[in-house]
């Protein structure tokens, strides 16, 4: 009887069964990744200063188009004329005819931007842990993709358009703040408006508060907050509203990718790892 192992030719590998470690190990990273964890101090407080600074880097590298942006302008203002929803420059000189209103506004348009968006990254870090990681990529990639809007549609803001009557009311009440106005005007793009990145954040913020707030006037808080920025973006001539649903749509954009990357939204997840 002879035998029945089989051997390979001499110089030849003996022949094994495929082995999916490495798969299993690729899958086991991704669904780590996918695992929302609790986020670490330093991790956090270097990515977001990166981030911020890059986001900044990238957004004021974008080659200001004046010509470009000031006909796109032109269009958006067309546009909502035909549709007969141009009312930002009745707004902007309504609520410029009030001094300490449009004060009060020029100073929200230059602050509660950082300050309240950065209040609500350490409520999450802090109170809402499980959530915070997916919350803080929808609110990433909504500012990730703005910078295209930045790139591929230049847009001047009301206040620089050529005869088109709107205030600009930093210049004009010499009030401190505005990236895009006055004596700091040469340290951000002018002509980044579209889409708007004020709406992007406070409805980001907005949103998260309503959907995790534990008290009721909270909740009305969040809801009123991006409320009074479109009416702040608007009054002091530095976007059009339709730069506002500009940034809506980022932020879905930034929604859907955190939802499809967790497998649930941001306030679905588990409040604590």
């Amino acid at each position: 009887m002879s035998d029945s192992t089989v051997t390979e030719p001499e110089g030849r590998a003996p022949q094994t069964l495929p082995r999916t470690v490495t798969g299993e190990g690729e899958q086991g990273f991704l669904r780590r990744l996918r695992t929302p964890g609790r986020p670490r101090l330093w991790f956090e407080i270097l990515l977001i200063a990166v981030s911020y600074w890059t986001y900044s880097l990238i957004r004021n590298a974008v080659p200001e188009q004046k010509a470009q942006a000031l006909r796109n302008a032109d269009r958006i203002w067309g546009v909502e004329h035909h549709l007969g929803v141009a009312v930002e420059e009745s707004v902007n000189h309504a609520v410029n005819s009030v001094t300490w209103l449009i004060v009060g506004m020029n100073y929200y348009y230059a602050t509660l931007h950082f300050l309240v968006t950065l209040g609500v990254l350490v409520w999450l870090y802090r109170r809402h842990p499980g959530r915070y990681a997916a919350a803080r990529l929808a609110l990433f990639a909504t500012t990730g993709v703005a910078l295209l809007g930045y790139y591929l549609f230049p847009l001047a803001p009301p206040r620089l358009m050529y005869g088109g009557g709107f205030v600009d009311t930093v210049t004009l009440h010499h009030t401190w703040g505005s990236m895009a106005s006055g004596d700091l005007k040469h340290m951000s793009n002018q002509y980044a408006a579209m889409p708007s990145m004020h709406i992007g954040w406070s409805l980001w913020c907005g949103l998260t508060i309503f959907a995790l707030a534990s008290v009721p006037w909270a909740r009305v808080l969040g809801l009123l907050y991006p409320t009074a920025t479109l009416l702040v973006i608007v009054s002091t001539a530095n976007h059009f509203w339709l730069d506002a649903v500009g940034g809506m749509l980022c932020l879905a954009f930034g929604l859907t990718l955190a939802r499809l990357w967790y497998g649930r939204p941001p306030h679905a997840l588990p409040r604590r790892t």
